[in-house]
């Protein structure tokens, strides 16, 4: 028996195939075991820095990638254990055959292993999903969403450059270099685009609005539907969506609709010249007296405005509480009904401008 196991079979004793064989099997048979107690430690430092947090979505997210990073990282030190079979030694492109196996499974190490980081980013922003939907406010929400892919994007590229390193032996250092170089030549080329980058870090820092608000800007009203890395999305009245850079909603001269304290209505009377004192007078009282009886209006101010060459001028101002636009407009037309039936009431007329044409017969 201990001859036929320490026979050579690829320049290797039987003995270590069954070992290395036995080690894959029992670590495939009790990954999930192994997997689940592993998350379970994982789970355990991360509970310390979120409490509250539950455990099972986050084994949900990390067991899988989990068993597979161990899968391959006990077969790779399995297999260290064999000495390589000179009949694979060959070249492919001048390249050994043993140092692309090995590049390979640095490769698939290392995939495993930034697959197992993002999900864990994955939990990480789930957990902070659910605090953040606790508070009224949708800047949190848009602040995860953009660090979520924003860290996961630089997870990624730094798993590149471990590739380049470990599995094709190449020098970072160097590449480091030439992609500073080629950096600040596509920040000068893409100056607009990175300005509307450091605007939406503005955005989401300053909030001089969040996703919800309704905003003027650059004469596009709109309710603000997605806070985007370069635009962000404004729905307007007509259901139309403006996309408008995140340099000009910081740089322009932006009104927050949503913010304003109350709502102003403002109207101009041009009542004819030919209206008596007493007419003008007791017209001003029972305007006052409309807006007095209701109760939506909290201050107002009528005045006799201005006198010009064909009209008496009235001006009306009061504020509403901030409402609705549907609702303001049905009270502002009560109200301006109720002063039009005033008027007929009172038999006073809106002065209208006429041009008297005089037709004469030249010689």
């Amino acid at each position: 028996m201990n001859d036929f196991l320490d026979r050579l079979a690829f320049d290797n004793p039987i003995r270590m195939y069954l070992i290395v064989i036995g080690i894959i099997l029992f670590v495939l048979l009790f990954k999930r075991f192994f997997s689940k107690y592993l998350a379970g430690l994982l789970f355990a430092v991360v509970k310390r820095i979120a409490k509250g947090v539950d455990k099972k979505p986050f084994l949900n997210l990390v067991v899988v990638p989990l068993e597979i990073f161990l899968m391959i990282l006990v077969t790779m030190v399995a297999l260290e254990k064999l000495r390589y079979p000179s009949v694979l030694d060959f070249t492919i492109y001048r390249i050994p055959f043993h140092s692309i196996i090995e590049a390979v499974s640095i490769i698939i190490l290392l995939v495993a292993f930034i697959w197992l980081l993002l999900r864990i980013i994955d939990f990480i922003a789930m957990i902070l999903e659910q605090k953040a939907n606790l508070t009224p406010e949708q800047t949190d929400n848009q602040l995860i969403v953009f660090f979520k892919d924003f860290f996961k994007v630089v997870i990624v590229i730094i798993g590149l450059l471990l590739v380049l390193k470990f599995a094709f032996d190449f020098q970072i250092g160097s590449l480091l270099t030439g992609l500073s170089i080629a950096t600040a030549a596509i920040a000068l080329a893409t100056r607009e685009s990175l300005e509307n980058l450091i605007a939406s870090f503005i955005i989401f820092f300053d909030k001089p609005f969040t996703v919800g608000d309704s905003v003027k800007v650059q004469n596009i009203t709109g309710t603000v539907e997605r806070i985007g890395l370069r635009s962000t999305r404004l729905r307007t009245a007509e259901k139309t969506w403006v996309t408008v850079p995140n340099k000009q909603m910081v740089d322009s001269v932006l009104d927050n609709l949503t913010l304003r304290t109350h709502r102003r209505a403002l109207l101009n009377l041009e009542l004819r010249s030919q209206t008596s004192h007493a007419d003008l007078h007791s017209f001003l009282l029972r305007v006052e007296k409309i807006l007095q009886g209701r109760r939506e209006v909290e201050n107002f101010n009528v005045v006799f405005n201005d006198i010009t060459k064909d009209a008496f001028v009235v001006q009306v101002e009061f504020l509403i509480a901030a409402i609705s636009q549907e609702e303001f407009n049905a009270i502002k037309q009560d109200i301006n009904l109720s002063i039009i039936q005033t008027l007929e009431q009172m038999k006073i007329r809106l002065s209208s401008r006429e041009t008297e044409i005089t037709l004469t017969d030249k010689v």
